[in-house]
């Protein structure tokens, strides 16, 4: 059966505030490591009032030390928002405490609004346009130490020097990334559940084009779902009715927490956030187990993808975790002993 995996946002809701979403994460990550999700990655966004995991890499060193045999990684760093350096330096000491369980997946989003970008990266050299890959090639040149004999970081190294940085993902809702990842030989992990491009278009591009690396020897793919499952479809809708609501707000540009069922259900929604949520639901999964099962199994087989991440935002924290224990239990994954 397919690997399952987690992708956490840490949800802010009315009745839930960042700082306990965050011990959510800490809760939610022990129970898949406990029944044998094979990663747990965190995303980075700032300045949301509905997701409240801004630093992913503090928050893998947390739950990495509070589980045993799950991957911890990042789901991803933005690299347009920090020097290479530094992305490098922190996964290395994360590496060197935790040795084969951290992976370091790369996005080219800033995960905020214009603003909010231009204030974390203020102090370094802006440069106009998209960066990303010149900032991800310094990053593989310093870790392969690949700059010329008169390169100014020639002699820089990331440390600690003895650690090799852990297994590079690239993560993309478009074929660019797609494209990339395979040129260079690494994981690619596809963003199913805000993507406008078609999921199996770029990941069969990416598996079709992919040339093996040092360090991946062949194609890698992980798709990203979001799911909402419960132990009825009526239960499901219910639940999914918060997820609706978050993405009416967002389209009219209003990152708010996420509200209850009930809150959601009294919204007065327009013709077009009607439209809007009939859009979304093409994207989001929801249903009962054997329902969720059902339509999965079908992204797998178009896709071909070789692991589900799945990203659920419920406003209940018990059922956001009953949800990932049905697809546990459906998937026939290992549970820890």
């Amino acid at each position: 059966m397919t690997p399952l995996s987690v992708l956490d946002l840490s949800p802010v809701t009315t009745a839930t505030p960042g700082s306990a979403a965050l011990r959510n994460s800490l809760d939610l990550a022990r129970l898949a490591d406990r029944l044998g999700y094979k990663r747990y990655w965190l995303a980075e966004h700032h300045n949301l009032a509905s997701i409240a995991s801004s630093a992913p890499e503090i928050m893998i060193g947390r739950i990495a030390a509070a589980t045993t045999r799950i991957r911890v990684g990042s789901g991803g760093v933005m690299l347009v928002n920090h020097a290479p350096l530094m992305v490098a330096e922190r996964f290395k000491v994360l590496e060197a405490l935790f040795p084969g369980r951290i992976d370091l997946g790369l996005g080219r989003a800033p995960g905020t609004d214009p603003v909010t970008s231009y204030a974390l990266r203020r102090h370094q050299d802006a440069r106009e346009g998209d960066d990303f890959l010149e900032r991800f090639q310094e990053l593989m040149l310093m870790e392969r130490g690949g700059f010329s004999q008169d390169h100014p970081f020639r002699n820089v190294q990331a440390v600690p020097a003895d650690v090799a940085l852990p297994p590079i993902w690239l993560l993309g809702s478009s074929g660019y990334s797609a494209e990339l990842a395979a040129a260079v030989g690494m994981g690619f992990a596809f963003a199913h559940h805000f993507a406008e491009h078609d999921a199996a278009s770029a990941m069969l591009s990416y598996r079709a084009h992919f040339k093996p690396s040092d360090t991946l020897p062949a194609p890698s793919a992980i798709l990203a779902v979001a799911v909402i499952a419960a132990d009825s479809d009526a239960e499901a809708e219910l639940m999914a009715t918060s997820a609706d609501l978050h993405f009416v707000r967002r389209a009219k540009g209003e990152y708010l927490p996420l509200v209850s069922p009930a809150e959601a259900a009294a919204y007065p929604y327009t013709p077009i956030d009607r439209d809007r949520i009939a859009r979304q639901r093409e994207r989001l999964v929801v249903g009962g187990i054997d329902s969720v099962k059902s339509r999965l199994l079908s992204m797998i087989e178009a896709t071909q993808a070789d692991e589900l991440m799945i990203t659920t935002m419920n406003f209940d924290h018990i059922a956001r975790r009953r949800s990932y224990e049905l697809l546990a239990a459906a998937f026939a994954l290992s549970p820890a002993t």
